[in-house]
């Protein structure tokens, strides 16, 4: 595996759950993460899948800091990023970058793409206006548009257009991990294909490592190198994105792919149908968390938590199947 980027170790994120106003008490726990790990090296992009309501952003608010975590620990560059402090947090900060979902909402409407773009320089490199201005006309490049581009306002480009600025001002530092929280879900069909060959060009070109968090099963397979599938805040199965998508393991893993369009109208595929919802994260199941829905449980699911265990050449699984 290449040099590790970012590891996530046991890593845990509990919502106190409150009742009344004035005197208020803790009458529950939400566990939106509880207990997940992975290691992510250079150049690669790992994706976490999985139904909403799983963890996948919540994880990713941790790693950007903008959530502390009840437990356990991340690591990016081997260095806890709980403990930064002063110019270590903000090379840290320089260093992890973010692409969300909803370029419109993330890019401010008051201002021109020049100032957008441009901010981070201004805020981490007290750069001189000239040298602003010549790194924004390159960044802009970079994704795609042209450098007149920088005297507009966001509400002047498409949505995918917009995806692209936002693209740009994350790369403004030259970071080393980008975490992208759905970069193509608000995209048009036909644009979400020129985005994601975007960001592997770009992966290719400047070695970047991503974080991917996304539901798209089609956009998983094209772009990541590893995969890890969460169900109510666990890491059910990880795997190499081909051996994933080829022979899934875990049976919350084969339900998922089964419901995801196949890559061709002829392709045939066995219908899993799970019944029931999915539990709320507030009473969580004992044992397996996905036993009172999957088909094949056995007797020690509802009782005993799976350990992950290695079913294959970096593939491992929770599951009493294996």
């Amino acid at each position: 595996m290449a040099e590790p980027i970012l590891e996530a170790r046991g890593l845990q994120k509990h919502f106190a759950v409150r009742r009344g106003v004035l005197l208020s008490r803790v009458v529950g726990w939400v566990k939106a993460v509880d207990g997940v790990s992975f290691t992510v090296g250079r150049g690669e992009t790992f994706a976490l899948v999985g139904e909403s309501g799983c963890g996948k952003t919540t994880t990713a608010r941790v790693i950007l800091r903008l959530e502390q975590p009840t437990a356990g620990t991340v690591l990016v560059k081997g260095h806890e990023i709980e403990r930064l402090r002063g110019r270590d947090l903000q090379r840290y900060r320089s260093s992890v970058q973010a692409v969300f979902q909803d370029p419109m909402s993330s890019l401010n409407p008051r201002k021109r793409v020049r100032a957008i773009v441009g901010e981070p320089l201004i805020v981490n490199r007290a750069l001189p206006r000239r040298a602003v201005v010549a790194r924004v006309a390159e960044l802009l490049e970079q994704v795609g548009l042209p450098p007149r581009s920088a005297d507009l306002f966001p509400h002047e480009f498409s949505g995918g257009q917009r995806q692209r600025i936002a693209i740009a001002r994350a790369l403004a530092l030259n970071p080393s991990l980008v975490v992208l929280d759905e970069p193509v879900s608000a995209l048009d069909v036909s644009i979400r294909a020129q985005i994601m060959n975007l960001l592997k060009d770009l992966q290719a070109e400047l070695g970047l490592t991503y974080l991917l968090i996304a539901h798209d099963l089609a956009t998983v397979r094209y772009v990541a190198t590893t995969v890890g599938v969460m169900y109510l805040g666990r890491l059910v199965e990880v795997a190499p994105a081909e051996d994933l998508f080829i022979k899934p393991r875990h049976p919350y893993t084969q339900a998922l792919l089964s419901a995801a369009l196949p890559s061709h109208p002829d392709v045939k595929r066995e219908e899993v149908i799970l019944p029931g919802e999915v539990p709320s994260p507030l009473s969580v199941p004992t044992g397996c968390r996905f036993h009172p829905r999957c088909p094949a449980a056995l007797p020690v699911c509802s009782d005993v938590d799976p350990a992950e265990r290695d079913v294959g050449p970096n593939h491992r699984t929770a599951c009493h199947l294996y």
